[in-house]
């Protein structure tokens, strides 16, 4: 190749792959590497023939192929592997290069490289990159951090490669987040809330199936009718289509047949674990982490199931009504997760010193990424009216949302825990409302058992200071 290459993309898996093709379709000229060197030649003899790539079998002709300022997308695995290809790659790189990690990293390893390679004279970007293969290859979403000096230089790329959504269908999901680790922490926080929206969504399922115990047909109706209304989104679609299809050999419904035990990357614990480390109740997520955890405990179940007992039976009311009652409590509920969800970024912005646009933020999750849905024009047109907004549940349009839906969801969630049938994420949901809603909480009692055993001191609500009580020697009523 005669000319320069305009950036070079190192890992050549499925999303590599596809990120790098979807780049050469948008008429940018791609360098690719891969560690095991047969991958780039079976890339550039196969998908990639007759396109304009540049194969490369060293990192130094990777580097001699691009175009100054360079700048070097990372597609391997999160962790060590991360580190090892910045230490080869800054020796080969001059000031002003950008090095790109678009994988699922933590965002604290972010951190941490923006620092050591902006030290190095060197940018640094850490990109969420959101909507699978098939995102990644036609559209994904794209949540940049790092050093703010890099966004000019990648952003042709990026907005060319990104989804875009808009009644033009020209508004790209990508969009400089902040710096540092802010692209990466972003991204945990949209897989977070993506675990959440997939429990709601399963615990809606087994309530029409459980509950009301209706066929996969009728489900998959259900599920088509809600995906035209205001819960119109990326899973609900998926999950309408997972139920429309039937293995080959049996003859039977495939997801019927897939076996009870969720799998897990590790993103939705991330952010549980942050919440915690913040002081923020995101309890949606960290029931759906533990409702994947307990699903994965599948002969202990099947053990448990001969033992223990409890109620099996169905609704006796009218299916149709409490159909649309499980609806109005999914909705909610997912009022609920996203609401939890910003209040962690809002959290972590201040932590941390990141800049954070929170409305700019649901925009870039309109399109190409899994959780994209129309629920969040909604969240992009609260904080419009309010950057300070503190939490979604007082916007008009959510706070009026969840009081219309308040009796089908206390409702679905009593129903469920009178026939047996577990709606984890359901009943967080509500106990966040119901806990948030509270001008006065019990822990009044938890301070002072706090101070009885530890001597942890408390407030009080009527008058200023720290106080502390004996509290055996104030007993007054007998034992």
């Amino acid at each position: 190749m005669a000319n320069k290459c305009d950036i070079g993309l190192i890992g050549l898996a499925v999303m590599g792959e596809n990120l790098a093709l979807n780049m050469e379709s948008r008429g940018f000229s791609v360098a690719v590497f891969n560690r095991t060197v047969r991958k780039v030649d079976d890339f550039v003899k196969g998908r990639g023939a007759g396109k304009n790539f540049c194969g490369c079998h060293t990192l130094k002709e990777f580097v001699d192929c691009l175009a100054t300022p360079r700048k070097v997308m990372l597609m391997v695995k999160a962790g060590p592997p991360v580190d090892e290809f910045i230490e080869q790659l800054l020796p080969l790189l001059a000031p002003g290069d950008v090095i790109i990690d678009g994988g699922n990293t933590h965002f604290l390893d972010t951190e941490r490289r923006t620092k050591y390679v902006e030290s190095k004279g060197l940018l640094y970007v850490g990109t969420g990159v959101s909507g699978g293969e098939e995102g990644a290859l036609k559209g994904p979403s794209i949540m940049p951090g790092g050093s703010p000096d890099a966004w000019p230089l990648v952003k042709p790329v990026f907005q060319a490669i990104s989804a875009k959504v808009g009644p033009n269908a020209d508004i790209p999901c990508c969009e400089w987040v902040g710096p540092r680790g802010a692209g990466h922490y972003v991204k945990m926080v949209h897989n977070g809330i993506e675990y959440g929206d997939m429990q709601l969504i399963c615990e809606a399922y087994w309530l029409l199936k459980m509950a009301l115990g209706m066929p996969n047909e009728a489900i998959h109706d259900i599920f088509s009718r809600w995906y035209q209304g205001e819960l119109n989104s990326y899973l609900i679609e998926i999950t309408r289509d997972i139920l429309t299809v039937k293995d080959a050999q049996t003859g039977r419904w495939l997801v019927d047949l897939i076996l009870d035990t969720a799998g897990a990357k590790g993103t939705g614990k991330w952010m549980s674990q942050h919440a915690l480390d913040l002081g923020v109740p995101s309890t949606l997520v960290t029931e759906a982490v533990y409702a994947r955890s307990l699903s994965a405990m599948k002969d202990a179940r099947v053990r448990a199931s001969q033992v223990l007992t409890g109620p099996t039976g169905r609704y006796k009311g009218n299916a149709e009504e409490f159909a649309e009652q499980i609806r109005q409590a999914l909705y909610a509920s997912k009022i609920c997760s996203y609401a939890q969800g910003f209040v962690q970024l809002r959290e972590a912005a201040r932590q941390y010193g990141w800049p954070l646009d929170f409305g700019s933020i649901a925009l870039l999750w309109r399109g190409g990424c899994i959780i994209r849905a129309v629920f969040l024009e909604r969240i992009k047109e609260a904080f419009g009216a309010d950057p300070n907004l503190e939490n979604l549940l007082l916007a008009p349009y959510f706070r009026d949302a969840v009081n219309k839906a308040q009796f089908a969801w206390r409702n679905v969630v009593a129903t469920a825990v009178h026939l047996g049938v577990p709606v984890p994420a359901f009943a967080a949901a509500l106990a966040y409302y119901d806990g948030y809603r509270s001008e006065r909480l019990p822990a009044n009692l938890l301070q002072a058992q706090r101070d009885y055993f530890g001597a942890h001191t408390y407030q009080r609500i009527d008058k200023e200071g720290i106080f502390h009580t004996d509290w055996l020697r104030e007993r007054r009523l007998p034992q």
